[in-house]
């Protein structure tokens, strides 16, 4: 092959060598801080999220943090009451749960036969089911229990199935990932079919 018609060959390889690396640099940086997908592989938050389900997580949504170490460059507010979050489960950080926020740092924290109570006030809890309304199990009656500073007591919306802060407590700010923000996919294993009615379905 004669240098006349190598060049525009070899200008061609860098070209694509250039923009794959930009992509690359681009996906990294979307997902270490801004969002990142996670799939739902339990029941303990149905009906707010199906088994399925495919999430978007905001990372940006409590600040952005050192992907290297956990801690924050950038701090904003914190995980609200009501917010879902995906996190690193305190008995093994290399598995992702999500729940729902109800406690912050300082509130007391108390379960009496399935109920919620927030520094002494019953919450009502629309979006809470339990499949087994008339047992009283060992996770239904647990506290008073004051979140400590810069952690978050979490509960999944189907109480009778989840594993939860009723059983390890707390879970620590810096092992937040995010806060869990819309559905792009949703799989029905036992149809056999998507969910397409919940594409693009906020997650709150």
């Amino acid at each position: 092959m004669s240098k006349r018609h190598s060049e525009p060959q070899k200008s061609l390889f860098r070209e694509y060598g250039e923009a794959l690396i930009i992509a690359l640099v681009l996906a990294f940086f979307i997902r270490t801080f801004l969002f990142q997908a996670f799939t739902i592989p339990s029941g303990s938050m149905l009906e707010t999220v199906q088994i399925g389900d495919y999430l978007l997580v905001n990372k940006f949504s409590y600040g952005v943090k050192n992907p290297f170490t956990g801690n924050y460059l950038i701090e904003r507010d914190g995980p609200q009451i009501g917010d879902i979050s995906v996190f690193e489960y305190p008995g093994d950080p290399s598995v992702d749960y999500i729940k729902r926020v109800e406690g912050l740092p300082g509130d007391v924290i108390e379960v009496r036969d399935k109920e919620l109570y927030r520094n002494g006030e019953l919450i009502r809890e629309d979006y809470v089911q339990h499949i087994h309304p008339t047992t009283i199990g060992r996770l239904d009656n647990i506290g008073p229990v004051t979140v400590p500073e810069g952690e978050y007591f979490v509960l999944g919306d189907n109480r009778d199935n989840s594993e939860d802060s009723r059983a390890w407590v707390t879970v620590k700010r810096k092992a937040i990932h995010g806060k869990a923000w819309r559905i792009y996919w949703s799989w029905d294993s036992e149809a056999g079919r998507p969910r397409l009615s919940r594409l693009g379905h906020k997650v709150e």
